[in-house]
């Protein structure tokens, strides 16, 4: 990989798990990042890591939090380069449990609020020809009963990421997508709203049906996050590269 010197960088949903290590890695290279995340905590404890990173409290699903965010990497340090959609959200129910509100907030988070953030990066990435990686899972092509609108977001996002890579392509703007399988971090637990023994269950029938035989840990998908972020990664765009330990299989 080649240096990040320079470089700035937006993760949102970088207070913890696949988020806070995007952040580290990049940081560890040369690049100045935001992070952004809800709880002011997580943001604080999570900005401490490193002193390139700063952190913002900010709602990724919401237009405002999403403007000011943009406002802010560019008040710190006065460019931007890399745009990284991490942040997600997810919550299990059957079709005949479905509510709109459920709905409205997977999709804000997963597909809206990505969307927003890329369209309000836009001008200052076009000045610095940079790139955008999106988090997408391996769930947005594998079905699971109880989770269709978390993987039809996540499909979303997927074919946003190979439309946005070909409409910016001769701005010189590489949009890329990272689908990580299952990854130890809290996401089931805060996100999902599982229960500590569901959580249980659920981490031992997916271990069962990863090939490699664990669960990922954050670096895993990180580590894949930055490579595709990475300037000499110059002559890729519009590809979905799967870190999942053979799960979609």
């Amino acid at each position: 990989m080649t240096t990040f010197e320079g470089r700035v960088a937006i993760v949102t949903g970088g207070g913890a798990g696949i988020g806070h290590a995007v952040a580290r890695q990049l940081a560890e290279r040369g690049a100045r990042v935001l992070i952004t995340g809800r709880r002011p905590e997580a943001v604080a404890t999570a900005a401490q890591a490193h002193p390139a990173i700063q952190g913002v409290v900010a709602d990724a699903a919401r237009p405002e939090a999403i403007e000011a965010t943009v406002a802010e990497a560019l008040r710190h340090w006065g460019r931007l380069d890399i745009v990284v959609n991490n942040a997600g959200a997810g919550q299990p129910a059957a079709l005949a449990q479905m509510s709109a509100e459920s709905l409205e907030a997977i999709f804000s988070t997963n597909v809206f609020g990505p969307s927003l953030l890329a369209k309000a990066a836009l001008p200052h990435l076009r000045r610095t020809r940079g790139t955008i990686v999106n988090l997408s899972s391996t769930l947005a092509r594998k079905p699971v009963p109880g989770f269709s609108a978390y993987c039809a977001s996540k499909a979303a996002l997927e074919q946003l990421t190979r439309s946005w890579a070909l409409e910016l392509a001769p701005d010189g703007i590489r949009v890329n997508a990272v689908a990580s399988g299952p990854v130890e971090t809290d996401f089931l637990r805060e996100r999902m709203g599982f229960s500590d023994e569901e959580v249980a269950a659920i981490k031992a029938r997916e271990v069962e049906m990863i090939p490699l035989g664990r669960r990922g840990v954050p670096e895993d998908v990180a580590r894949w996050v930055v490579a595709l972020a990475d300037p000499s990664a110059d002559w890729i765009t519009g590809q979905i590269i799967g870190v999942d330990g053979g799960f979609g299989l």
